[in-house]
């Protein structure tokens, strides 16, 4: 998804498509479903199937950067979407995780390389990515592909160096400035 509710895409001969919508939603809508089709029409795929329903801003999250997020997950039900099963949209509380750590599936590790801050994702995650043949007990059935919705709402990057003024300096470079971190080393919204 593009700004101006472009979204583009590659077929399989790697042809490049852009179609405008109406309304960002419709082409977030769109561009949802184009991963479900894709998804379905790759039999055995062993593989996080990702797609950016917006961009986001900054430098792309590395291992070990830390995150805070919006997500929902729903079950991959019948070739669609089935049941939601988690979600902590429209909830205080956000999700923190340094990416890396094993602390999440192995799928939201792999799925949210290279997200930036107010950046939208939706995962497609086949179980050997996720919870694999466990499940989680009433709410995961075993074996289960899972289609997560995620937004990185603040990122804090690794900091491997600092300059000669006692600043922090980022291990990465950037074209745009870093957003100044609040108090607990996460950029504000």
């Amino acid at each position: 998804v593009q700004p101006n509710n472009y979204s583009t895409f590659y077929d399989d001969q790697r042809q490049n498509w852009s179609i405008m919508f109406e309304s960002e939603k419709a082409a977030v809508d769109f561009s949802k479903q184009v991963c479900i089709a894709k998804y379905n029409s790759s039999p055995a795929l062993d593989a996080v199937l990702c797609q950016d329903l917006l961009l986001g801003e900054g430098q792309g999250v590395e291992g070990g950067d830390s995150l805070e997020i919006a997500y929902t997950g729903w079950l991959f039900q019948n070739n669609g979407l089935g049941q939601a099963f988690d979600s902590n949209v429209n909830k205080d509380k956000l999700l923190r995780l340094k990416l890396g750590s094993g602390k999440v599936i192995k799928g939201w590790e792999e799925g949210m390389m290279g997200m930036k801050k107010g950046g939208r994702r939706y995962l497609i995650i086949p179980p050997a990515w996720a919870y694999g043949a466990q499940g989680v007990a009433g709410r995961v059935p075993p074996d289960s592909t899972l289609v997560f919705e995620v937004e990185v709402k603040r990122v804090k990057l690794v900091r491997e160096c600092s300059g000669s003024d006692g600043q922090s300096v980022s291990s990465r470079d950037s074209p745009a400035p870093s957003p100044v971190p609040n108090s607990d080393g996460f950029s504000a919204d």
